[in-house]
């Protein structure tokens, strides 16, 4: 990938980078020194008015200085009255803790330098800091002079701020050197690189993980250590010596375990069936298997604990049980299995398309069985989106806290113990803590998937393929498939009209009146929430899309140092609880170099950051039936990068590339854990007012804006498939042998 280097090469590249830096430096010492400059004026101004309104009278002067100070925030101020070396000085602090640094310094050598000039009637300003109440100040001494405007009855003190001037110049330094550091990146690899594009794209791409993944990642892991601003282990010893909390860690693997499992099944049912089978409806199919991801995660437990709760309809109105309870690992695991089962029925649909039916052709007509063919050559091409599938949706079980919060009952998850520290008893630090444990199993789950499929090649989309496919089960099997999918959709969609049943309800449980007020009453309190998921949902798909299968493709196909570190920095905020991912934006994007809470930039930012695995994992998935000659071969014909992606990698990854931006976009829509501690007044979401409806027992308010939602997303779900349209050179037919 690096051209070989020459003498003269590098001696450029060093003379132009050294010359850059001079450059870089100049400018920014420019600036310092400019802004310095209008502190100072601005300084000198503060000083001269607050002199020439000071009190010469000593009787008012107790309460002149105490006023001045709640005033003018940018110093505080001490009176002293009396000539120096003439008159006793008489000092006037407004607290105790000012009068005391006065006395420490008065008899610096600094300080009698101060002395001398406001004797002569000038203002001193001295070239040390000092530190007042662990604060950088700087010292500034001004004389107080009577109407003769000859003489003087005392001075001022002034112990100006200076750490605004400090962070200032802090900020521009890391910006200097950040510019030179990408300066010198860039210009490497266009210097240096043979394909200098793809250079681009892995730079920033680290970029990208080191900034918003791993820098937020590491203000969490900091503050899981300190206790009062100090080193501390206290929080992880109580973390890990709790039975509680180790009971809540295998509490969330069981049930990852169970959720990924099942999710997988099913998602795999339903992908087979569209993908392999002569089925009609198809298209209905599959806009039902994506139904439960298109709504917010706790909207399918609010259902459950309707129909099936205590007081539910089904299960005390309709069959009067007693005993039953929809709450624990029961309940959890099917409502996650119904929530996530569309994640590996988007994965698995995208790599079903992408295996080239030849392979299962050639099966049959020698005289293979549907299930032979299906055990020894469909599934085993499978397996990379099998196991990508599982990984995704155990990660996002894991990840899950608003199911949990309502159906847990008293079985303990580490995501639910997490939030209940951050917003419960506001211990960020234990909350991290315990959000932090949720990495080791799903890092475990990752290196064991990635050590599995690295192990085999999965080669199929070799640049000939078929647009024929056989049926690959027998009739009785199909009617079970499809027996079993229409018993789940028609259970879902039983979930699903307790919602839209619950727009026209007075109140659910309670009042079961028909009423058409919720309508009027949520879209007025909601107009501006809907407004703003939609643009920036929006907004965050298309990037999030080709980002996904730009990192798709150097994860692939391109070699380099540091990649199995990008790799797993682009799939942990996935595994992350959404609770540690807002806390960690809020502690690293509320302060320089990036000041982004509070803005729309940061939660597009979560969005992509948040739903990338989704991308990258159906990428990976497809690219590795992909055979890379097909690249090479245009490479050769003298393609760079770019024209490769666009003409010929974008096209065969087409379903991975649609599915991405679709669950980008429907995760979005219905995002809620980290969401909530990044909305602001300007920028609102659904989600999080459906939730508080929720929480206020205003189930038909709350019913209005998920059916709102699911209309929204629905339609912008539909616009897309037709926009995009699937890859023809991947489509297939199937036919009946």
């Amino acid at each position: 990938m690096i051209k070989l280097y020459s003498w003269r090469k590098l001696l450029s590249f060093g003379f132009i980078s050294i010359a850059v830096f001079i450059a870089l430096f100049w400018i920014f010492d420019t600036l310092k020194n400019s802004f310095f400059d209008v502190v100072r004026e601005n300084q000198r101004q503060l000083v001269t008015v607050i002199a020439e309104s000071a009190p010469r009278d000593v009787e008012t002067v107790k309460d002149w200085i105490v006023a001045v100070n709640e005033e003018f925030t940018e110093a505080e101020i001490l009176y002293i009255n009396g000539v120096p070396g003439w008159d006793e000085l008489q000092v006037y602090a407004p607290n105790e803790q000012l009068k005391v640094f006065y006395e420490s310094i008065s008899s610096s050598e600094d300080f009698e330098k101060g002395l001398e000039s406001v004797y002569y009637l000038e203002n001193y300003y001295s070239s040390l800091d000092y530190t007042f109440e662990e604060r950088n100040v700087s010292l500034v001494l001004a004389p107080l002079i009577d109407e003769t405007r000859y003489n003087m009855t005392g001075f001022l003190v002034f112990l100006m701020s200076a750490e605004a001037s400090e962070n200032y110049a802090n900020l521009l330094n890391i910006f200097m050197f950040g510019a030179f550091a990408i300066f010198v990146i860039v210009f490497f690899i266009s210097k240096f690189f043979r394909d200098p594009v793809m250079g681009y794209i892995i730079l920033g791409l680290f970029l990208m993980v080191a900034i918003f993944v791993a820098y937020p990642l590491f203000e969490a892991v900091r503050l899981t250590f300190l206790a009062d601003g100090k080193f501390s282990m206290q929080t992880w010893v109580t973390i890990l010596s709790s039975k509680q909390y180790l009971s809540a860690l295998w509490g969330s693997v069981k049930l990852g375990i169970l959720t990924a499992s099942f999710s997988t099944i099913i998602g795999f049912i339903f992908a087979f069936v569209i993908n392999r089978t002569a089925t009609r409806g198809k298209k209905f199919l599959s806009t039902m298997g994506l139904l439960p991801v298109i709504s917010p995660p706790f909207s399918l437990s609010l259902s459950l604990i309707l129909l099936f709760g205590s007081n539910g309809l089904i299960t005390k109105q309709i069959l009067g049980l007693k005993d039953f309870t929809i709450y624990g690992l029961g309940g959890l695991t099917a409502v996650q299995t119904i929530g996530m089962f569309p994640i590996a029925f988007m994965t698995l649909s995208g790599v079903l398309q992408a295996i080239d039916s030849t392979l299962e052709e050639a099966s049959l007509d020698l005289n293979g069985s549907r299930w032979k063919t299906f055990s020894k050559v469909t599934f085993p091409l499978a397996i990379p989106g099998v196991l990508s599938s599982w990984l995704l949706v155990f990660t996002n079980s894991l990840a899950d806290f608003a199911n949990p919060l309502l159906l847990a009952g008293s079985y303990k998850v580490l995501s639910v113990e997490a939030y209940i520290e951050v917003t419960g008893r506001n211990r960020l630090g234990h909350g991290a803590a315990l959000s932090i444990l949720l990495l080791m199993p799903t890092l475990t789950a990752f290196l064991i998937q990635r050590f599995w499929v690295s192990r085999k090649s999965y080669v199929t989309v070799t640049g000939k393929p078929s647009s024929r496919l056989s049926d690959l089960v027998s009739k009785p099997v199909k009617f079970g498939l499809i027996t079993f999918i229409v018993i789940f959709i028609v259970f879902i969609l039983g979930l699903y009209g307790t919602i839209v049943a619950g727009c026209f309800v007075a109140n659910w449980g309670i009042d079961y009146s028909f009423t058409l007020k919720n309508i009027t009453e949520a879209l007025q309190r909601g107009r501006d929430a809907i407004v703003d998921t939609f643009t920036l949902s929006a907004v965050a798909t298309p990037i999030a899309g080709i980002i996904a299968m730009m990192a798709a493709l150097v994860i692939v196909r391109k070699k380099f140092a540091g990649k199995r570190v990008l790799e797993g920095l682009i799939l942990a905020p996935f595994a992350i609880p959404g609770t540690l991912i807002g806390i960690s934006y809020v502690l690293a994007f509320n302060k320089p170099p990036l000041i982004l809470v509070g803005t729309g930039a940061i939660i597009v930012i979560n969005y992509i950051i948040r739903e990338l695995p989704v991308g990258v994992e159906g990428g990976v998935a497809t690219l590795r039936q992909i055979d890379p000659a097909i690249e090479e071969a245009a490479q050769d014909l003298g393609a760079d990068s770019t024209t490769v992606f666009r003409t010929i990698v974008l096209p065969l990854i087409r379903p991975a590339f649609i599915s991405g931006m679709s669950y980008t976009f429907v995760r979005s829509m219905t995002a809620v854990s980290a969401i909530i501690f990044l909305i602001s007044a300007q920028w609102y979401h659904m989600t999080v007012l459906i939730y508080n409806f929720s929480e206020s027992i205003r189930f038909g308010l709350a019913s209005v804006l998920s059916t709102v939602l699911i209309i929204i997303v629905f339609g912008a779900f539909g616009l897309m498939r037709v926009l995009v349209r699937k890859n023809e050179y991947m489509e297939k037919n199937v036919t009946l042998n």
